[in-house]
């Protein structure tokens, strides 16, 4: 079964892979390029470079900026990237500054926004005269900056889910930006931070966007106000989906298509749209990364350096509902909480530097105590002893050490096997808003200042799912213990955008911390599975604990915006 397994992990990986990389060059017919730059301060930026064949010194195309949001990166811009290259755009995906593989801190030189402005404008098969710029959410902060810097090398420019007049950016008029199409989705969680108003598709009537189009109207959507050739056109879309949705839309990525068709000059026009191939490749990466570590962790278990962790044992305890609540409930309780304490009283700092993942450690240490606490009042429990957390002998040190390599061979692999396809294939392991990808240099020093938390955390989960692991196979009992960590915050998501999606407003707000908490569910659901198999195969909670911690510690901190420098 574990060969099957490992074959299983491996043949997602480089299909997976293949497919992503021939989608994005568009069968060989676009370069994609990982590139390096510096900005202004000498802070260095990154991006993917999507180059259409036949673009020369002679044969200028026109190009793209495009922008991710906040705690993306570079490749969540590919719907919208492979498309503009497709129809012969040279395409700049940038990384933000403190994003990706952009040095830190974040927020910092108009997001990265004027850097990747320039750097494009200098390459030599670029038409700078017909350049736009195109950003989401936080992206488009990114390109208002760079339009503000340098207000005479753009000629059109998309917002997807963003607004003008924030977080330092010049607020729109008649005039400025040049020729502007703003896309707000029908549901976006945003729409009273981005435009005043409660709902998404009650943008039309927000007194911002009817200055920007220079009416007292409400906007009418799909209609071309202004002049392209004045740089005063623009044009509402309103596409059915959500904030992160757009990254998902077909009608999303066609908005943007239809804009730089009308504004720009050079590119091709067609409706066909493959972009979500690549969506479906790096979803089998990411499949394949995640089964990747249990099939090694179980063949290094039969390898005589780890043999002696190979001691299987299941709980013999009563999975009752006590359990059941308190680990599908306890977590969702504390979510929101958590977080917005962390975004008050504890702000990106030189240990910490990131302040999402800040919030992720003030809830796992709610977390932490209320487990501990049920443990502790749950002593004598003989499921918590079967896993080595004894309450007598302590952590039983010697199986500790012994776990701890066994756990960073396993990851130390699904991280080389990530690696390796990124730099031959220039693709990451991603479905939407989850992703894995190479961390950074600046990434290690957070990650290690974050991973004693994470590592304690896990070892009283994993004591406290112990009971959920009893009797048939490890498949049912990884889904049964998925479906308890992961329900919570389904429940959540379900309160949440059942009502959006109606028409109202999100019930407990919060947009930010919702959009998250869809990354939780994914997340949790990966943790099930280590703690599911580690457990049961070693009879302890260590090495399922701290391959647990690399494992989320590393996406969590490579994916995240990081603040301090």
């Amino acid at each position: 079964m574990n060969r099957i397994l490992l074959f299983t992990s491996v043949l997602l990986l480089i299909t997976g892979a293949l497919l992503a990389n021939r989608i994005q060059t568009v069968g060989g017919d676009v370069r994609v390029e990982d590139v390096r730059f510096t900005d202004s301060d000498g802070r260095i930026m990154s991006g993917l470079l999507y180059v259409p064949a036949g673009a020369s010194r002679s044969h200028r195309r026109p190009a793209v900026l495009a922008v991710h949001g906040y705690i993306n990166s570079r490749e969540t811009q590919s719907p919208f990237a492979i498309e503009f290259a497709r129809r012969g755009y040279v395409v700049l995906a940038l990384d933000q500054t403190g994003h990706g593989f952009s040095e830190p801190p974040a927020f910092a030189a108009g997001f990265g926004g004027p850097a990747g402005l320039a750097y494009l404008r200098s390459l030599p098969f670029v038409d700078t005269d017909n350049i736009g710029l195109e950003g989401h959410s936080m992206g488009g902060w990114a390109v208002l900056s760079a339009a503000a810097a340098m207000p005479d090398d753009y000629r059109a420019i998309v917002l997807q889910g963003s607004t003008t007049g924030l977080f330092g950016t010049q607020e729109g008029t008649a005039t400025w930006p040049r020729n502007v199409a703003i896309v707000f989705s029908r549901w976006d969680e945003f729409a009273e931070l981005m435009w005043g108003v409660r709902r998404g598709i009650d943008v039309v009537t927000a007194p911002k966007l009817k200055a920007l189009f220079g009416t007292t109207d409400d906007v009418d959507e799909g209609r071309l106000y202004g002049n392209p050739s004045r740089g005063t056109a623009r044009q509402l879309y309103v596409p059915a989906t959500t904030h992160p949705g757009d990254h998902l839309s077909t009608a999303a990525v066609a908005a943007a298509l239809d804009w730089f068709d009308t504004t720009l000059s050079g590119g091709e026009r067609f409706e066909r749209q493959t972009w979500w191939w690549k969506e479906v490749g790096t979803a089998m990466v990411l499949c394949g990364l995640v089964l990747l570590i249990p099939s090694v962790g179980g063949w290094l278990l039969r390898t005589p350096a780890f043999r002696p962790l190979a001691t299987p044992r299941t709980s013999s305890g009563d999975a009752g509902w006590r359990t059941v609540l308190q680990l599908s409930l306890v977590p969702v309780l504390t979510y929101l909480p958590a977080y917005v304490a962390a975004e008050r009283w504890l702000p990106p700092n030189s240990l910490w530097p990131q302040p999402l993942t800040n919030g992720l450690m003030v809830w796992l240490s709610a977390n932490a105590l209320i487990t501990a606490a049920t443990l502790v009042i749950a002593r004598s429990n003989t499921n918590a002893r079967e896993l080595g957390f004894s309450w007598s002998d302590g952590f039983a040190i010697r199986r500790v050490g012994h776990a701890l390599l066994l756990a960073v061979a396993v990851v130390g692999a699904a991280y080389v096997a990530l690696w390796s396809l990124s730099a031959v294939f220039t693709v990451d392991a991603r479905f939407w808003v989850v992703a894995a990808k190479p961390l950074a240099p600046w990434h290690a020093g957070p990650l290690l200042a974050y991973l004693p938390l994470l590592v304690v955390f896990f070892v009283l989960l994993g004591a406290a799912a112990n009971p959920l692991l009893s009797g048939d196979s490890t498949a049912r009992a990884s889904t049964r213990l998925a479906a308890t960590l992961t329900g919570g915050f389904v429940l959540f998501l379900l309160v949440q955008y059942v009502p959006l999606l109606a028409g109202a407003e999100l019930p407990l707000g919060q947009p930010l911390f919702t959009i998250v908490a869809i990354q939780f569910v994914a997340l949790l659901a990966f943790v099930a599975v280590n703690i599911a198999v580690f457990n049961r195969a070693t009879g302890t909670v260590y090495v399922g604990a701290v391959v647990n911690a690399l494992f989320i510690g590393w996406i969590v901190v490579a994916g995240q915006a990081t603040a301090v420098a």
